[in-house]
């Protein structure tokens, strides 16, 4: 009876044993990219596995594809998923687990690794040298602009301040020449009325001085009647 007795406590602490080991979770592995997670298109890509447990299975899979799974076994502690020509609908979000030979449950998921996989246009230091070359570009010609702007506003304004003298100097010129020319008229129309006057004096005289000549050429006619009456008197 004692014997009984022991053996099915024997029993009951292996299956004890059996279902805390169950119960119990394995730690998480790690998971790195070699020789980087951004990786070029084309290019290839070594996801390494690491945990604590040898003789170990391990696996590899996606987030964003349920049905993506890569198992691998290894006598050592770690594993490694080559992924070869990538293309841009291999990146995602991976992650890796493992189990060992005494359990048939896979352990934690390791944290997710994000792979981005990048076109040689996409690059971003080609998107930051085409910035940059904008940047420059833009700034050259403002430079150049407003560099040529100055001297463009300063001949203008030397060519307008030119323009008004040069008027100002023909207005002068023809001012100047307006009086004198209104002068040498004026002289002349004295002179044309100062010799319209000596003519009509010269006229007036002439007239004066005929008039006496002509008065002592006209014979003097005696009245009609004193012919008669000196007759009768003698």
């Amino acid at each position: 009876m004692i014997t009984g007795f022991l053996s099915l406590l024997c029993l009951g602490l292996c299956l004890g044993y059996e279902d805390e080991q169950k119960n119990e979770k394995l730690p998480k592995p790690s998971l790195n990219a070699l020789p980087a997670s951004v990786v070029e298109r084309s290019s290839n890509v070594t996801l390494k596995c690491q945990c604590h447990f040898q003789n170990v299975t391990f696996m590899l899979g996606k987030l964003q594809d349920s049905g993506y799974n890569q198992e691998q076994s290894s006598a050592g502690h770690d594993a490694e998923f080559l992924l070869t020509d990538l293309e841009p609908k291999d990146a995602g979000m991976y992650f890796c687990a493992y189990k060992i030979m005494s359990s048939h449950e896979w352990s934690e998921k390791s944290e997710h690794l994000q792979l981005v996989v990048t076109d040689v246009r996409d690059k971003p230091g080609a998107s930051s040298i085409k910035t940059d070359t904008r940047i420059i570009f833009v700034t050259t010609f403002s430079c150049l602009t407003i560099f040529l702007l100055f001297p463009s506003v300063f001949l203008i304004y030397r060519c307008t301040q030119h323009g008004s003298s040069h008027e100002e100097s023909t207005k002068r010129t023809s001012h100047s020449k307006f009086p004198q020319q209104e002068a040498s008229d004026l002289s002349k129309l004295e002179r044309a009325s100062l010799s319209t006057k000596d003519a009509q004096e010269g006229t007036y005289a002439d007239v004066n001085t005929k008039a006496p000549s002509e008065a002592a050429s006209v014979p003097t006619e005696d009245p009609p009647g004193f012919c008669e009456c000196a007759a009768l008197k003698v």
